[in-house]
């Protein structure tokens, strides 16, 4: 088919799921129509100004880019033209067709039908364009790519309903013109005074002037002139001081740097000066961006240079574990020119990375004092992404450690113990900080581990799931104080034991030396050793690690990522106060089937996967079958 002619195509699967929502789910937000393409416009002249650094050619001789926004009462439509870099064919195909992004299935997957929950997507993956047809009942988008000749523009065209028509036309200047085609029940939308209005609201903090075209009385009749007037401040808004900027402007500047409906949590805003000066702008969000766990994801942050865009290549300007952050950062000192090979190499740059990691580990410290509440939001948002920080950034290892929260078994199943709050609470002779990991802090609490530390109420740190296993592994220590795992075979209470108890356990295992010799033969290869231990006061049984051994949940967190472990046995302590154990060491008849009923149960215990579940049902049916008599079973 030739590129002359009209060509009808069908939208993505996901593209009409959003039309659907943007439709049906988010009328009553129907002003975001305007923030989301008047950002749109502002990106693409952003972008257009980067690429002419290195090609000054693209851009007109008396290039002043605007942002336009042109009212027909007559036809019902409003117009947004920018000076931007505009689209080819292909480009407006895949980016007005499909949601051209990773993650998509992730974003769909978060369309809950919720319209304050929804519309707080928008944006979020290059959708902000769809939100033109909760007023518009068809959308006309007229575009020419910078750098191509006049007749090699494109006209998109849809009415949302499932497909979209694109065929060539003409444009004068390369950018973009999207026209709305305003619904009846909108047409109120169709007025001057009104999207004025809007704007100031949504995009005075829009660094590109936004015109539209004057009005004045003639003969007593208002009437439009020939004359553009800006309709917004027209100054990049992190450039002016704190003084100069309202709470609200600073969250509608939110809204438009980050792609959120929802306000920030909190935000910090400061003018460095020295060797490298720049300013920084960042924000921490109050809910979760889809894809938060995609670690390649780094479009937070956008670096600007002498208030140019640069790149949005957030990896250069924070660590990933701050992944989470949104805002800008403006060098005045890196060359306009810079690409990601210097960037690497630049001193500046590194100066501004380590500067602004410092300033959001400000921020959070001043929220964890100031507004617990909010603090707690945050952790519950974003607290395993912070923990990634305790191995990558050894140099604010201290700091982040002072920010982590967690579950204890002083702390009622809520993560609000942090590091300092349970030194302070150490019992005298506590040698160190103890902890556990299990699938979730929840099967922590109930790990017969802790039995030993509840009888002497010691404070022992509840973790759960592969975050947490990792990140013992570079804790290193907090004040002097080591962590200590209660899960490793060698636990060490230090001045908590007193001296009967280690010489009593030394004592069993002598007495206990036949039960544990039969144990050891049952379970065979199963099992590293097995001995007698008073860490336990209920529990028949548990597993404990070898000292230089990975522990179990690590193990689980490596055989999950598909990396090979090494052979891990576990070590089996019996609890010699347990009737059932002593039951055991009392009968001389020694069953092999209790021996693996209790190791499985140990097991179990520790949330570990049975490698013969099938095997353990018919095990325990056969012991209950040799206790249970018929005095027992017809008894009331």
């Amino acid at each position: 088919m030739s590129e002359s002619k009209k060509e009808v195509l069908g939208f993505q699967t996901e593209v009409k799921q959003m039309l659907h929502l943007m439709v049906h789910s988010l009328y009553s937000n129907r002003e975001i129509f305007l923030r989301e393409l008047v950002s749109n416009a502002s990106d693409a002249i952003d972008k257009l100004r980067f690429v002419a650094l290195q090609n000054p050619q693209l851009l007109s001789s008396d290039s002043k880019p605007s942002i336009r926004i042109r009212v027909d009462e007559t036809a019902q439509t409003i117009t947004i033209s920018d000076d931007g870099i505009g689209m080819t064919r292909s480009e407006v195909i895949d980016h007005l067709g499909t949601i051209a992004k990773s993650g998509t299935r992730d974003f769909i997957a978060h369309l809950s039908g919720d319209q304050k929950k929804d519309s707080q997507l928008i944006g979020q993956v290059g959708v902000g364009f769809y939100s033109s047809f909760i007023v518009a009942e068809k959308v006309t988008v007229v575009t020419r790519k910078a750098g191509e000749s006049a007749d090699s523009a494109t006209c998109w065209e849809s009415d949302g309903q499932g497909e979209f028509s694109v065929e060539s036309t003409t444009r004068d200047q390369y950018g973009t013109d999207v026209i709305l085609h305003i619904k009846p029940e909108d047409r109120d939308l169709v007025s001057k005074f009104k999207l004025k209005n809007i704007l100031n609201r949504y995009s005075d903090h829009i660094s590109t002037p936004i015109l539209m075209l004057k009005d004045e009385y003639k003969d007593e009749k208002m009437v439009e002139t020939n004359e553009w007037e800006s309709v917004n401040e027209g100054s990049a808004l992190w450039t002016r001081s704190k003084n100069q900027v309202t709470e609200e402007q600073y969250k509608e500047f939110y809204h438009h740097v980050a792609h959120d409906a929802s306000d920030p949590l909190c935000w910090t805003h400061n003018r460095v000066e020295g060797k490298s000066e720049y300013i920084q702008l960042l924000y921490v969000p109050s809910e979760a961006p889809f894809d938060l766990w995609d670690r390649e994801s780094v479009h937070g942050v956008k670096l600007y240079v002498k208030r140019v865009f640069i790149m949005d290549d957030a990896s250069q300007l924070l660590p990933r574990y701050m992944r989470f952050v949104r805002g800008v950062i403006d060098s005045e000192d890196l060359p306009l020119n810079v690409s990601r090979e210097i960037l690497q190499q630049s001193r500046d740059l590194r100066t501004i990375r380590d500067g602004s990691t410092k300033r959001v580990l400000s921020m959070l410290e001043d929220l964890a004092k100031n507004k617990v509440a909010d603090y707690d939001k945050f952790w519950a948002l974003f607290g395993n992404v912070l923990k990634e920080g305790i191995g990558e950034d050894v140099g604010n290892r201290e700091r982040i450690q002072k920010l982590l929260r967690f579950v204890s078994t002083a702390s009622s199943g809520v993560a609000s113990t942090t590091l300092e709050g349970y030194v302070s609470r150490m019992k005298e002779g506590q040698k160190g900080i103890y902890y556990l990991v299990a699938e979730t802090p929840e099967i922590a609490s109930r790990s017969p581990l802790l039995e030993i530390f509840k009888k002497k109420d010691v404070e022992v740190l509840l973790m759960g799931g592969p975050i947490d296993e990792w990140l013992m592994q570079y804790m290193g220590e907090f004040e002097g104080k080591t962590f200590i795992n209660a899960a490793k075979g060698d636990l060490d209470l230090g001045d908590l034991s007193d001296k009967e108890e280690k010489e009593a356990v030394e004592k069993l295992q002598t007495e206990y030396q036949s039960l544990i010799a039969n144990f050891k033969t049952s379970l065979g290869e199963k099992v590293q050793d097995v001995r007698m231990s008073l860490r336990l006061t209920d529990s028949p049984a548990c597993i404990v690690s070898d000292p230089n051994a990975l522990s179990p949940a690590f193990i689980r967190m490596m055989k999950a990522a598909g990396q090979p472990v090494p052979e891990n046995k576990p070590i089996l302590e019996l609890n010699p106060n347990n009737p059932l154990v002593s039951r055991l060491q009392e009968d001389g008849k020694f069953d092999a089937d209790w021996a693996q009923l209790l190791f499985d149960q140990a097991l179990l215990a520790e949330g570990e996967q049975l490698a013969d579940p099938a095997d353990f049902v018919h095990r325990l049916n056969q012991m209950l079958l040799k206790t249970v008599t018929t005095e027992n079973l017809t008894k009331n």
